[in-house]
């Protein structure tokens, strides 16, 4: 009462009865919400009524909705501790697995210890997917669950504990097997660029050569009445009583070389005779370079390889098999099976093979009738004495005199042949000592009666298909003169100037003739310096073509 007489003092005015249903509506939401919060406070505690009656039931049963519903909005944390044992069996599952993988690698097997990893790992499989419906209501199957996962966890670690030495080793020695495979592939890779450079370095022309063949061409262009051959050839050229030489090249520096330094170290070089072929294209060349000097009255006769005219695809094998669209694929087309493997392959696709000035000395017999005995010069060899000597040997009736060049097991004839192939394994002895081209002494004569032209006819016919060698003129040499070769002393013919420094001087100083065989040929930039002097010693200098090419003394 007092309450309200103050209230109706202080306030004149009666209260509206909107006013008052709006705040006794305010007081019953905050009643509520406080009525919620005080339920969910209860049930959350785990106190729930123990009435048996009825309503208790019907409430108990409402309330353990709720208390569900609850639990759901909330982290269950059965349900983590489920995922988190499941998520450690599986990683040490998947870890299991992973050491069996490595110990097939290292070839375990023996030590067991690949089955003990695999049948781990299955275990650990076996077990998450029989637990797959694990009842989360029962904290007691979880307990289980997880001692199991436990168990097989410290066999697992046991178990990577026991063989950790074992593939600690295993796998340093895996990691340096891998280092050895990857090293040996760059170098192989390395060995094969390395080849690759030296034979476009080899067989590229120098700008100084070109040169030249390019001023003495032009010399005979210019004045071509001052280079024509006379209408009869001098005799000296078929006196088998002198000393004949023959030269195939195309290189006009090289064979100048050559006769220089036969010349030179002759006591009587009116005596000797050189018969130097080329192709139609440096045949001017040629000629203006042997016209212009003297040669201390030493016979020279330069020609084509097309002034013989027998030499024809009818007759001879290898220049139908150049034409043949095969031998044109596999060197001009650039195709996977065509390219070569390896460096000692390699070599065999230089494109020399495709001249018949290589195949020539096989034809001397029928390209120098009247003779009997001929001195077959490479244009990458220097004379260093007279060769007069040659001419006395007693030949035993053999075709070819040559130097033997191997020693242990290497070039061998099984180093040149296929003796995989029956022809090859019957007829040849894969022992048998190789020799050298460069410098040979063919009896003509012998040769005709062997009748070594057709013997090389026949194995080139049969090699159409490069199954019993590889292209190159000396497998079928060593082929053809197989039983008709005569040893001769290592001192007149020493090789290996152009590819082996390691040729000791004194060994160098006794030969007859050195040969510059190997891409590091001494007209080269990569010519190896310490014996480029031997050659370079007989270049003419002093000719008026020479000085304008900028070849350097």
């Amino acid at each position: 009462m007092a309450i309200s007489s103050h209230l109706s003092r202080s306030n004149p005015r009666r209260i509206p009865n909107r006013n008052c249903s709006l705040f006794s509506s305010l007081l019953l939401t905050i009643s509520a919400s406080l009525l919620l919060i005080t339920a969910a406070i209860f049930l959350l505690s785990g106190d729930l009524p123990s009435s048996r009656s009825p309503s208790s039931s019907y409430l108990g049963g409402g309330i353990h909705l709720l208390r569900r519903s609850l639990l759901a909005i909330r982290s269950d944390p059965l349900r983590a501790r489920a995922d988190l044992i499941r998520k450690q069996a599986s990683d040490h599952a998947a870890l299991a697995a992973a050491y069996a993988s490595f110990a097939r690698k290292l070839k375990l097997e023996s030590s067991k210890q690949v089955r003990l990893f695999a049948d781990l790992s299955r275990n650990f499989s076996l077990l998450l997917s029989s637990r797959g419906d694990l009842d989360l209501d029962d904290e007691s199957s979880l307990v289980r669950f997880e001692g199991e996962v436990k168990d097989r966890i410290r066999a697992a670690r046991s178990l990577i504990s026991d063989a950790k030495d074992s593939f600690d080793n295993q796998l340093k020695i895996q990691k340096l097997k891998d280092t050895i495979f990857a090293a040996n592939e760059q170098l192989s890779k390395a060995k094969k660029q390395g080849a690759f450079s030296s034979l476009i370095a080899a067989k590229s022309i120098p700008k100084s050569l070109h040169c030249l063949a390019m001023r003495l061409m032009e010399e005979r262009i210019a004045h071509p009445d001052r280079y024509v051959d006379p209408p009869n050839p001098p005799p000296e050229l078929e006196d088998p009583r002198l000393y004949h030489y023959a030269i195939f090249s195309d290189n006009v520096l090289a064979a100048s070389v050559v006769v220089n330094s036969a010349v030179k170290n002759s006591r009587e070089p009116w005596k000797h005779v050189f018969h130097v072929v080329t192709d139609r294209m440096n045949l001017g060349a040629m000629q203006v370079m042997f016209r212009l000097k003297d040669y201390a009255g030493a016979h020279i006769e330069v020609k084509a390889v097309e002034d013989y005219k027998f030499l024809n695809s009818s007759y001879v094998p290898v220049l139908r098999q150049l034409e043949s669209a095969n031998l044109q694929r596999f060197y001009f087309e650039n195709k996977l099976e065509n390219a070569t493997k390896d460096t000692t392959n390699m070599k065999f696709r230089n494109p020399k093979y495709l001249s018949m000035l290589n195949h020539l000395r096989f034809y001397l017999p029928e390209m120098y009738p009247k003779l009997h005995r001929i001195l077959f010069l490479d244009d990458d060899i220097v004379v260093q004495r007279d060769l007069t000597g040659l001419w006395k040997i007693d030949m035993d009736g053999k075709v070819n005199g040559a130097v033997e060049t191997c020693f242990g097991s290497f070039h061998r004839y099984a180093q040149y042949m296929n003796f995989s192939h029956p022809l090859i394994k019957e007829r040849f002895n894969p022992k048998a000592c190789g020799w050298a081209y460069g410098m040979n002494f063919f009896d003509l004569d012998a040769w005709r009666k062997e009748k070594c032209t057709e013997q090389y006819h026949y194995w080139q016919n049969l090699n159409e298909n490069r199954t019993l060698w590889k292209l190159g003129t000396l497998p079928p040499g060593l082929i053809t003169f197989y039983s008709t070769t005569k040893p001769l002393d290592k001192s007149w013919h020493v090789l290996g100037l152009g590819y082996n420094p390691s040729i000791s001087m004194e060994e160098i100083s006794n030969a007859a003739v050195v040969h510059f065989n190997g891409n590091m040929k001494p007209w080269l930039d990569i010519g190896m310096n310490q014996f480029r002097h031997l050659w370079s010693k007989y270049v003419d200098y002093e000719m008026e073509f020479v000085r304008q090419c900028n070849f350097g003394a």
